[in-house]
């Protein structure tokens, strides 16, 4: 078991210090973190909270996975390692062949 929670299903009115303090009354919270696009800054509706304790981990789990929170039905299970992303294609580097 780890320390960190993946959280989804989030309102996007919600704010860090939101699930930090949903989060607290089930153990000490290390870190949140909420996801958001990189283009547009806007939330993806999902984030990472980090609990001091794998035990802390383990009760918020419990106790929140399937809650209510601002009338979203929380998804809250350990989180996964991330796994690495391919590059795009974007950004060119290359030449054109055929064309000067």
């Amino acid at each position: 078991m780890a320390r960190k929670v993946y959280v989804g299903n989030i309102s996007f009115r919600a704010t860090e210090d939101d699930l930090r303090n949903l989060f607290a009354a089930h153990g000490q919270v290390e870190s949140v973190k909420l996801i958001t696009d990189a283009m547009t800054g806007q939330p993806k509706g999902f984030g990472f909270v980090e609990m001091v304790t794998e035990e802390d981990a383990k009760k918020a789990i419990n106790a929140l996975h399937g809650a209510s929170f601002m009338d979203r039905t929380l998804t809250v299970a350990e989180a996964k390692p991330q796994q690495p992303r391919e590059r795009s294609g974007f950004g060119g580097g290359g030449r054109r062949q055929g064309r000067r």
